[in-house]
């Protein structure tokens, strides 16, 4: 810093002001088309791209991995280890969009032949879309996609060198994601993956990630089924497991269903880790909102008039007391961008006009003010009677 004495200094506001008066004053009155930083912008974040299918492998018994890559050969944008892509799907009447966690590794998307890959399990009853892609979908089919979202990923600068990864069922993706970074040479961290499956023959990406153990890459599988001959670690993700396998200052990541994520915090309170150094992924929807403290319960087999507006257009459409607005908007077609779908992303903050609603406590990601002035994140609001709502117009 430079000090040219006391005056000179308070008054260096007016000089600056001054010179950018004489500046546009000077300038040339054509104006000026390029925007090298808007280019840099729109190369990294795009935005929606479309993309193709070139390959489809099976995972586990109850799980496929999903290679796409550009549609118009392009190169696709920048995301890190640990972050989810969204898919828009086109079933019927409905638009419906699902994050999905990449679980192929950033260094594999660069360049012309670079790709992106998920992996999504089957569902057990209760997610259509994850059978949908594991039934019907295959090679050369195309889908609209956001690449590069969430916040879950290792930072350098917050998180420690060592970590411990705590992964359940298809949470096994983003953590398929940063070990295949880190054996690449691209990510500079020591991974530790306890990874929680039922049965031994169904554990998702298991040669993959068997391949990647090295220095810095360690998996240990962890059975929870009754298993005869299994010689390797047994049960949940305790306590003690996590202390067994943690070493001096370490960053726990973890991602799996809903039940683990309540386990494990009961769990990790036990260790005394600093807050700082827990990470949970976000988990989706809540599977039943009903079991939620504060949920109406004589409202279960309700269904309700939900009216949309956008702009000078509106639809009357019904929904369930039990289904989110989000859910509500895309059986009917009515298209409300998405992202996290838990809440925390604000891609679908919506305005309630009239009407009441209830938010899920554990995905009520807004600020204080969308809760002040009336605003929800339509994927973690339930309505509790008829709801007007306003959403933009797409």
């Amino acid at each position: 810093m430079k000090f040219k004495g006391f005056l000179k200094d308070v008054g260096g506001a007016s000089r600056v002001a001054r010179a950018r008066l004489e500046a546009f004053a000077a300038a040339s009155a054509e104006p000026v088309r390029d925007d090298p930083i808007g280019d840099v912008a729109r190369a990294w974040h795009p935005g929606r791209l479309k993309l193709k299918v070139v390959d489809i492998r099976e995972a586990s018994p109850t799980a496929k991995s999903f290679r796409f890559v550009r549609a118009d050969g392009g190169e696709l944008p920048f995301f890190y280890a640990g972050q989810f892509m969204v898919l828009d799907f086109e079933i019927g009447q409905s638009l419906i969009s699902r994050p999905y966690s990449i679980s192929s590794a950033p260094s594999q998307a660069r360049g012309k032949d670079g790709f992106v890959e998920i992996t999504v399990r089957r569902s057990r009853g209760d997610g259509f879309i994850c059978d949908h892609l594991n039934d019907d979908v295959k090679v050369g089919d195309a889908f609209t996609a956001l690449i590069g979202c969430g916040q879950f990923y290792y930072e350098p600068l917050r998180d420690a060198k060592r970590v411990v990864a705590l992964a359940g069922g298809v949470g096994i993706t983003p953590f398929a994601s940063m070990a295949r970074e880190i054996a690449a040479g691209k990510l500079d961290a020591d991974l530790t993956i306890l990874y929680g499956s039922v049965a031994s023959n169904d554990i998702i990406l298991k040669d993959e990630l068997e391949a990647l153990e090295g220095p810095r890459v360690r998996v240990v599988n962890v059975l929870s089924g009754d298993e005869p001959g299994w010689t390797g670690e047994r049960g949940f993700l305790s306590a003690d497991l996590i202390r067994k396998y943690s070493q001096g200052d370490t960053t726990y990541f973890i991602c799996g269903p809903q039940v683990m994520y309540r386990f494990l915090r009961e769990e990790l309170g036990k260790l005394d880790i600093p807050a700082r150094r827990v990470r949970f992924e976000v988990f989706g929807q809540a599977k039943d909102i009903t079991a939620f403290e504060g949920f109406p319960g004589d409202l279960k087999d309700a269904t309700f008039r939900l009216t949309v507006r956008r702009g000078i257009r509106e639809d009357v459409i019904p929904a369930k007391a039990t289904e989110s607005l989000v859910v509500a908007l895309e059986r009917a077609g009515i298209r409300i961008d998405t992202g996290c779908r838990s809440g925390e992303c604000g891609f679908c903050r919506t305005k309630v006009l009239a009407g009441s609603v209830y938010v899920c406590p554990e995905n009520d990601g807004r600020r204080a003010a969308d809760r002040d002035f009336g605003y929800v994140h339509a994927c973690a609001a339930y309505p509790t009677s008829d709801v007007t709502i306003k959403i933009p117009i797409e």
